[in-house]
């Protein structure tokens, strides 16, 4: 064979994804890519997103049509470098096509870890680890999120071979609905008693939103628990948070009301699915929710605002701060005036409040930047 060549595949999110469905083609036959530039778009039950080339090279054939929908590994197209021929393309994609087997219903759930619910300190606890050889790295979700906020980064910074855990805060996904008085005190208490649980001495902590707010509390009161900080979003830096999400959130109670609360969090409004929609309002209509949420918001979110100390945090322990520049929750700083040496500071442009979605790739290679060094 005379040149490179690369099936680029139908990606799997998160541990039960099967299938995906192809929306759109961002480049044309013909055109060079480099790694980690979007080619596609696509969309699950879950999480509509784009997926990145994993290499560089020319997109030599277009194998999938956009509406189509096709199971996790399924061939969508085909990267190689100019030296390849036509007929080794040609070649390539009628033996993989020959010899692809899409995996059985239900498959995908049997293999690996699922999220599992355990008791911790008398809460019940959903939680999805992933054991591997190296360190610990522990994803705590914001304000009304849950573990699956994390679920494009998750798997990808497990496969670095580092052990990844992400949990239901109390009142939040399916842990345990009540809280006491809903602060930072009581929220990060619970994350410290669920690394015990699960036997994490010291762990890379990644926050987003209000978990960056938890992950601050926790560097100071145990610093001796955290080896880094990621802080995604975050609150407790000193940038205000826009109240009317917050208490629009807490109020939505349908489809209507819900679905511009939710966009909100995306400089990309179509990535708020109908399914995104639907599984945020179940879980706002069960028993002791809106209590929670109203408790965090009052104690949790209150002791995250400017002049709360949480900053002092930043710089005991190796710091990242990661931001969309779109975020329309939590304005990003203006870098020239963020002006701490004991954080790396990166303004990701174009994404908005969830950008560990929006540019999953892009800051899953900052954690894993940071976590080398």
């Amino acid at each position: 064979m005379s040149g490179a060549i690369q099936a680029f595949t139908m990606p799997k999110w998160g541990l039960t994804m099967e299938k995906g469905t192809l929306t759109a083609w961002l480049r044309a036959v013909g055109d060079r890519v480099e790694p980690g530039m979007e080619i596609c778009e696509v969309e699950t039950e879950k999480i509509a997103n784009a997926v990145e080339s994993p290499v560089g090279g020319i997109l030599r054939r277009i194998v999938a049509a956009e509406g189509e929908v096709l199971p996790v590994g399924a061939l969508l197209a085909i990267i190689a470098d100019e030296t390849a021929t036509d007929e080794e393309v040609d070649a390539v994609v009628m033996k993989f096509q020959a010899s692809y087997v899409p995996p059985a219903a239900g498959e995908s759930e049997a293999v690996g870890p699922r999220p599992e619910t355990i008791e911790v300190a008398g809460r019940r606890v959903r939680h999805l680890i992933q054991r591997g050889a190296g360190e610990a790295v522990v994803l705590v979700h914001g304000f009304g999120g849950n573990l699956e906020n994390w679920l494009l980064n998750h798997g990808a910074l497990a496969a670095a071979g580092w052990t990844v855990a992400a949990l239901d805060l109390p009142g939040h996904g399916e842990s345990s609905k009540p809280v006491d008085s809903g602060s930072l005190e009581e929220l990060s208490a619970a994350v410290l008693d669920y690394m015990d649980a699960v036997e994490i001495e010291r762990a890379h902590l990644v926050g987003h939103s209000m978990g960056a707010a938890i992950c601050l509390a926790i560097a100071l009161r145990a610093p001796e628990r955290v080896r880094s900080l990621t802080l995604i979003g975050p609150a407790g830096l000193g940038q205000d948070i826009d109240q009317g999400y917050v208490r629009d959130f807490i109020a939505a109670r349908d489809r209507r009301q819900l679905k511009p609360v939710l966009q909100m969090l995306f400089a990309d409004e179509s990535l708020v699915t109908r399914q995104l929609v639907e599984d945020t309002l179940k879980y706002k209509r069960l028993e002791g929710v809106a209590e929670a949420l109203s408790a965090i918001a009052g104690a949790g979110l209150a002791a995250a605002r400017p002049g709360a100390g949480l900053r002092d945090a930043v710089g005991r322990v190796p710091t990242l701060v990661i931001w969309g520049s779109k975020d329309a929750v939590i304005t990003p700083p203006d870098p020239a005036a963020f002006t701490s040496d004991d954080a790396e500071l990166h303004v990701l442009q174009g994404y908005g409040h969830m950008v560990q979605v929006e540019a999953a790739a892009e800051v899953n290679r900052l954690i894993e930047g940071l976590i080398r060094r």
